[in-house]
């Protein structure tokens, strides 16, 4: 693959999320890419300025370089990798540029719900939420486009057999992964406790009720290291601090990077969430178990319907093979 797309130009990369830069490194790594990526990280995310100081330390793939922040997306390349296909200004771009080879990268769960629109033919529109008219033919056109752009996939996520049909069968390639570029690399030393929970960014989004969620912290009878979500609202965490035998561990850069040498013996816990996918194919192999925790009915609220809260919950507990590297 990689002498096919030695000579076309670099790819150019446009990054929202730290768990989006780090695939966009693993995808040039994995020789997806071609020789040369230029990576633009949206500008005023303090979690993406962490993520891209840490990534640099640990010594980048060469041929992969990092642009300066920037508040607007860049022209798309000849190969040109994005992670949000939902976001009305890459839905623009994919409307609105040049045909080419498009990289779709992980950006959580969201992945697996664009997977599922493009294969059935419908607008690329978020789960949450009512778009308007314009939004929605937009949303249509960006899907016509995304479909017929010589689409690739690059997820670690363990996409079931019949979606990952369905989407071969529309003429896409789907590449599986397992952080071969962040696992060859050394990790800082874990936390000393036993247990550590990832937070959850489900209380700020309002769809489970915040004193439920604290409640149920407060009942974990041993020592926890506490990893926020970049999105945990700051009073929550101030709750949080205040939980006695729990010690806050904020790094600010994705779980995966964080915890991916977690020894034989200690755990983590989650409420549903991608991180929870992506850190079984890191530590399985080291005797760590990561478990999801069920969300009883009387934690969600009104605003998570029956469909989301399935969806979020896909791969709480069982792992659909996963589609080959």
């Amino acid at each position: 693959m990689n002498g096919s797309l030695r000579n076309v130009g670099p790819a150019v990369a446009w990054v929202e999320s730290p768990l989006q830069l780090l695939c966009v490194v693993e995808a040039h790594h994995a020789g997806l890419l071609g020789s040369t990526t230029r990576v633009v990280p949206r500008a005023g995310l303090p979690a993406l300025r962490l993520t891209r100081r840490e990534l640099k330390r640990l010594g980048l793939p060469e041929g992969l370089e990092f642009d300066e922040p920037a508040g607007r997306m860049p022209r798309p390349g000849r190969t040109w990798v994005v992670g949000d296909a939902f976001s009305g200004r890459v839905q623009l771009a994919l409307v609105t540029s040049i045909p080419g080879r498009t990289v779709l990268v992980d950006d959580g769960l969201a992945t697996i719900r664009l997977l599922e629109l493009v294969t059935a033919r419908r607008p690329l529109l978020r789960a949450r939420g009512k778009a308007s008219l314009g939004r929605t033919v937009l949303a249509t056109a960006a899907g016509i486009r995304l479909r017929s752009r010589n689409l690739t996939v690059f997820t670690a996520l363990p996409v079931p057999e019949d979606l990952a049909q369905a989407v071969r069968d529309t003429g896409a390639e789907l590449v599986g992964h397992d952080f071969a570029w962040l696992r060859s690399k050394p990790a800082d030393r874990p936390p000393d406790e036993r247990t550590v929970v990832l937070g959850t960014s489900l209380v700020r989004n309002g769809l489970i009720h915040r004193d439920r969620y604290l409640h149920w912290l407060e009942r974990i009878e041993e020592p926890v290291a506490y990893y926020p979500h970049r999105r945990e609202d700051p009073r929550d965490l101030d709750r949080v601090r205040r939980i006695s035998g729990l010690t806050v561990y904020d790094a600010g850069i994705p779980a995966e990077m964080t915890l991916r040498d977690l020894r034989p013996g200690q755990r983590v816990l989650s409420l549903p969430s991608t991180a929870v996918t992506s850190l079984r194919v890191l530590l399985s192999a080291r005797g760590v178990s990561v478990d999801t925790v069920d969300v009883p009915d009387d934690w969600w609220t009104a605003s998570a319907g029956p469909s989301l809260r399935s969806h979020l919950q896909l791969f709480a507990h069982e792992t659909p093979r996963k589609v080959a590297p």
